[in-house]
């Protein structure tokens, strides 16, 4: 099992907000897919995502991004990080305490003081922070050890789960500097959702 808890028992959903071009690994044939996920909790049913994240876990990959992008001149402050990303102050206090718990980033006392990433921005797994903001994430709730009235009939539950661990993979793999990389080179929303010409 991974270190974030996703693999072998936990599959899940891929990050920011914004649409990202995420390269997928070799059992994936090395293609490059759009992401733009959000979760089952989520009321956003017009949207054409099929895997889904909660805002939640949109904002703790947006905030720590954030914080990876502005470290580097001072601690960067709770209220700073909610008015830049236009996120509500407490939702934001309350998502940085679980990444602080489970050491993704730090807090520094002081006037100046603020919160800082606890490791390398290449040791921190995307992986680890979605399970830092909601725990396991699933797909399909019939993963192993779920109950489902249609599990003694359905045909398609292991090419399910090999999809889910796939996803799984490269999300306990992608680091933050990666995530960041990424971003740096992805193009605009517009040029995501663009009709085929």
């Amino acid at each position: 099992m991974s270190q974030t808890g996703f693999l072998p028992s936990a599959p899940l959903h891929p990050p920011l907000c914004a649409n990202l071009l995420w390269p997928l690994d070799s059992d994936l044939t090395r293609t490059w897919a759009r992401v733009n996920l959000i979760s089952d909790h989520s009321s956003r049913r017009s949207e054409t995502s099929v895997l889904r994240f909660s805002k939640r876990v949109d904002y703790g990959l947006m905030a720590i991004h954030y914080v990876a992008f502005h470290q580097h001149h001072a601690p960067v402050n709770a209220k700073r990080i909610a008015e830049d990303l236009n996120v509500p102050a407490e939702l934001m206090a309350k998502i940085l305490q679980r990444l602080a718990k489970r050491k993704l980033i730090k807090s520094l006392n002081g006037p100046k003081g603020g919160y800082i990433l606890a490791r390398d921005p290449g040791e921190i797994k995307v992986g680890e922070v979605l399970h830092a903001i909601e725990g396991p994430l699933r797909i399909v709730r019939c993963y192993p050890g779920l109950c489902c009235p249609q599990l003694r009939t359905c045909a398609i539950r292991k090419p399910v789960w090999a999809i889910q661990a796939s996803i799984a993979r490269l999300l306990d793999t992608m680091s933050l500097e990666e995530m960041i990389g990424l971003d740096e080179a992805a193009p605009e929303p517009a040029e995501l959702t663009a009709a085929p010409s």
